[in-house]
C-alpha cells in the first residue's frame, strides 16, 4: 500500500510532461528534484477529473442530520423567540472573543514590572499599602478576566442554539479528513471529552456509522449531559435513541488499559483554567488514544496557539505508555512535525479553516453560515503513512492564466506559489485552480516553486 502511494507521488505530474518542451522541462525538473524521466503512460488522476484530484478535502454545505435538527427545534419550541435570539448572540460573541486565562507566573511578572515602574515615579509620602493598591488597580485594568462557565439547564439550551450546528460542521470536516485520506480506517470506539450537546457523536455517526459501536461522551456538566441525551432521543426523555451505543459520563475512564480508536476534544481545552490542567488532560487523552486524537478549537489566534501548544506537548512527550509504544505524528493539517511557521512569522496568523453549513432553521438563523475553526489531528504510527503534500492555508486567488496559493510545506516553511500552465504543466495548474482553502496540493516538492516576480507577466496557458 505504502509503495503504491509513493509511486503515485513520484509520478504525480506525468500527464503534464507530454506538453513540456525546452525551458518548460527545466521548470518541471525543478519541481521534482531527483526525477529526470517521467513515465508518460501513467496517470495520477486515473479517470477522475481535475476537480476531484487526490488532495481535494473541502466539503460543500454541511447539513445536520434531520433527527438532530428536529430535536433541537422541539426543545426550543416554548422559549420566547426574542429573548433566545439576544442570548444566543451574546453568548456567541462572548465565546468568539474569549482568551485563555493568564497564568500565575505571568501575573507575577506583570505585577513586578508595574511595581518597579511605580517605584520610579513614587512620591516620597506614598506608603507600601498605597503602592500595592496602585499595582492591583493597574493589573485589573490590563489583565483579561477569565471566568469559568457553569452550564445549568438554561445556559445549556442557549449554547445548543448558538453552537450545535457550527460545532457539528467543524468536527464533521475534521472526521472527513481522516475518512477521505484513509478510507479503509473503520473505528469501532470513540471518546468525546467535553462532549457538551453531543455534536461529536452525531458527526462521528454520520461519518462512520456502519462501524462505530461505542461512543463515550464525557462532560462534567450534568445539565449538558441531560440535554445531549434528550437530543439523542428526539427531544424527549423517554424516546428511543437515534444512535445506539452512546454512553454519558461525568469523568474520564480511570483504567489506563482502556483505549479508543478515536479520541476527540472539541472546543473543550479552552474551558480549562490553567496550562497545568490542559497538560494533564492532554496526556490522559493521548494515553487513551489508539489511532487518532482530534483537537478542534475556535479559528482565532488564541485557539490556534492553544492547539500548537497541545501539538508540541504530544510530539515532545518522551514518556511512552508501557501499553502503547507507537510514536506520535501530525496527521493534519501540518505536513510536518516542525515548529508552526504561522506562529514564527513576523506577523503571526491563526492557522484556521472554514466550513460552510446549513444552520438549524430557527427564525434568526435561516441563511447558510461559515464556521471558522482550527484543528490538529495527531496519530500513532509513522509519518510515512500519511501524505506529505503541502496544505493550502488561505483562500486560493484565481487570476487569468495563473493561480496564487499560500502553502504550508513539508520543510516547515510557508510558500507563496504562483502556478501557471506554462511553467508547471496543465495538470498541476488545473488542480491548483479547482483547489480551495484547506485542501492539499498534490506536488512533491513545493518549496522548489520559484518566487513570484512583480515584473513578470503571467504566461499564457
Amino acid at each position: 500500500m505504502a509503495t503504491a502511494r509513493a509511486s503515485r507521488f513520484l509520478l504525480l505530474f506525468c500527464r503534464s510532461c507530454r506538453s513540456l518542451r525546452g525551458p518548460q522541462s527545466r521548470a518541471f525538473a525543478a519541481l521534482v528534484p531527483g526525477v529526470s524521466q517521467v513515465d508518460n503512460r501513467s496517470d495520477f488522476l486515473g479517470k477522475k477529473p481535475h476537480r476531484k484530484h487526490p488532495g481535494i478535502l473541502h466539503l460543500p454545505h454541511v447539513h445536520l442530520p434531520q433527527a438532530l435538527t428536529d430535536a433541537a427545534q422541539l426543545l426550543l419550541l416554548e422559549r420566547p423567540k426574542r429573548s433566545v435570539e439576544k442570548q444566543v448572540q451574546a453568548l456567541t460573541n462572548y465565546l468568539w472573543s474569549r482568551h485563555l486565562p493568564v497564568e500565575p507566573e505571568e501575573l507575577q511578572r506583570r505585577a513586578a514590572y508595574l511595581e518597579k515602574k511605580f517605584l520610579e515615579k513614587q512620591d516620597s509620602t506614598q506608603t507600601e499599602e498605597k503602592l500595592r493598591e496602585a499595582v492591583l488597580h493597574a493589573l485589573r485594568k490590563t489583565t483579561y478576566h477569565w471566568q469559568e462557565l457553569s452550564y445549568n439547564e438554561e445556559l445549556s439550551l442557549i449554547y445548543m442554539a448558538a453552537r450545535l450546528d457550527g460545532g457539528f460542521a467543524a468536527v464533521f470536516r475534521a472526521f472527513h479528513e481522516i475518512q477521505a485520506r484513509i478510507p479503509e480506517f473503520q473505528p469501532q470506539t470513540l471518546m468525546d471529552f467535553g462532549s457538551g450537546t453531543g455534536s461529536v457523536a452525531w458527526a462521528a455517526h454520520s461519518t462512520w456509522g456502519q462501524s462505530l459501536r461505542e461512543y463515550v461522551c464525557v462532560d462534567r456538566s450534568a445539565a449538558m449531559l441531560g440535554l445531549a441525551e434528550k437530543l439523542l432521543k428526539g427531544g424527549s426523555e423517554s424516546g428511543k435513541p437515534c444512535i445506539p451505543g452512546v454512553f454519558f459520563r461525568q469523568f474520564l475512564p480511570v483504567s489506563p488499559k482502556v483505549q479508543f480508536d478515536v479520541v476527540v476534544s472539541a472546543f473543550a481545552l479552552s474551558e480549562l483554567p490553567s496550562r497545568a490542567d490542559r497538560t494533564e488532560v492532554l496526556q490522559n487523552l493521548w494515553r487513551k488514544t489508539s489511532h487518532f486524537l482530534v483537537l478542534v478549537e475556535n479559528g482565532t489566534k488564541a485557539g490556534h496557539r492553544l492547539l500548537m501548544d497541545a501539538r508540541n506537548l504530544i510530539l515532545g512527550d518522551k514518556e511512552k505508555s508501557p501499553l502503547d509504544l507507537r510514536p506520535s505524528f501530525v496527521f493534519a493539517p501540518c505536513p510536518h512535525e516542525l515548529p508552526c511557521p504561522q506562529l514564527n512569522a513576523a506577523k503571526s496568523l491563526a492557522c484556521s479553516f472554514s466550513q460552510a453549513y446549513q444552520p438549524i432553521p430557527f427564525h434568526w438563523n435561516k441563511k447558510p453560515k461559515e464556521e471558522t475553526f482550527s484543528m490538529v489531528i495527531l496519530a500513532r504510527g509513522s509519518p510515512k503513512e500519511a501524505n506529505r503534500w503541502p496544505r493550502i492555508t488561505q483562500p486560493v486567488l484565481k487570476r487569468p492564466r495563473h493561480v496564487h496559493c499560500h502553502l504550508c510545506c513539508p520543510d516547515g516553511h510557508m510558500q507563496h506559489a504562483v502556478v501557471t500552465a506554462r511553467r508547471h504543466g496543465r495538470d498541476l495548474y488545473r488542480c491548483a485552480r479547482v483547489s480551495s482553502w484547506g485542501d492539499l496540493l498534490p506536488v512533491i516538492s513545493p518549496s522548489e516553486f520559484p518566487p513570484p516576480s512583480p515584473a513578470e507577466e503571467p504566461p499564457e496557458s
